[in-house]
This record gives structure tokens, sequence and C-alpha cells, in this order.
């Protein structure tokens, strides 16, 4: 028993060795359990290809693509790829940076799936993959301004689009996410209660 967690700690050694090896590789790492690899830009495609076809990974699915807003940085974009092998159960993230403005070769010809996952990153984040066949909003109406999951995207002064079930119409509104101060007293309602229905049959 006590030889189990070392031969563990080998095996994944070996896998975070074979992505540090291949080319493109910036860093690869573990963390909470998960394997993670970064590359650039220009080394993205060629590296998700490699992993994708290669039998010693065999990561033949693409779990999703999201992207992570980081204003503060020279590249302030990060487009991540959640990668899985059924194969080998196991599941690798890929994580690349993308400077605003910057475009990124899509992966839509590797994985089909990945068209809506690219949508939806444009869309969002304005993002823009080249390559990329459809880059219609897939999340926000057309006609929208701004990419909304930039954390610069102003929370008032856009209209929001919603049905009214009373006019039979489609509104424009103006967006309000002002919410009235409130005050929370966190104390549990199990533990208000003195006792349970049913509990005066225990006693009894």
């Amino acid at each position: 028993m006590a030889d189990e967690p070392t031969e563990a700690a080998g095996v994944v050694d070996a896998e975070l060795a074979a992505l540090e090896a291949l080319p493109g590789v910036v860093t690869a790492f573990r963390e909470h359990g998960a394997l993670v690899v970064t590359t650039d830009a220009k080394s993205a495609y060629a590296l998700l290809q490699r992993l994708r076809d290669a039998p010693e990974f065999a990561l033949a699915q693409v779990m999703d693509i999201c992207g992570v807003d980081w204003p503060d940085r020279p590249l302030r974009f990060e487009v991540v790829y959640n990668l899985l092998s059924v194969s080998l159960n196991r599941r690798v993230r890929v994580i690349v940076p993308v400077a605003d403005g910057a475009t990124i070769a899509s992966v839509s010809s590797l994985w089909p799936s990945a068209t809506w996952w690219e949508r939806e990153v444009w869309d969002l984040f304005g993002i823009q993959f080249d390559g990329l066949a459809d880059h219609r909003r897939i999340v926000t109406y057309y006609g929208f301004e701004g990419h909304p999951l930039r954390k610069d995207f102003p929370l008032t002064g856009y209209l929001e689009v919603r049905w009214d079930d009373e006019r039979k119409a489609v509104v424009y509104e103006p967006v309000k996410l002002t919410q009235e101060f409130r005050n929370f007293d966190f104390l549990s309602p199990w533990e208000a209660m003195t006792s349970l229905p049913g509990d005066e049959k225990a006693r009894g």
C-alpha cells in the first residue's frame, strides 16, 4: 500500500514529461490533479492537432473552449481548451494567451463542435478566430454592441431585449442592474426551528 502513491506520482510525472517535450509548449504543470499546458497563439493549432492525433495523447474530444479576461496583462485574454481522451481516461487543459485585437487560429477544422464554443468566446470577449466560418453572435442578440464578459464592460447604458407576454412583442429596455441594499441575518431556517413536524408523536 505504501508504494501506491509513488507509482501513481511516477505515472503523472511521465505524462507531464511527455507534454513538456512537445514543440510549442511553454509550460506544463499539474493544477488540482489536472494536466495544464500553456502555449502561444502561433503554436496553438499545431499543438492541439498533435494532442488530438498522437496515440500517446489521443485527446479526441474538445469538451469546452472558454475565454478569460485579465485587463492588466499585456496579453489581456486567455483562450482555454479543455480536452478529453476517452480511451486513456485523461484530461488536459491548454491555455493560450492572446493580445487584445489579435487573432488566434480556429480549431473548427479539428473539432467541428468547436464552432459553437469559438462563436461564444467571440461574442462574450471579442476574441477573433482566424478561419472560423461563422462569426455571428450566439449568446447576445444581433446588433448588440460590445462584449459583455470583458471586465471593463459597463453595467448600465445598454439595452436588453426580452419578450413581453402582455404586449406579445419583443421589447427593448435600458439595462438596470442596480440592487437595493438588503439586510441578511444569516440565520438558517433550520436553526430557528426547535421542533419538526411529527416530533410531537415521538415525545407523546
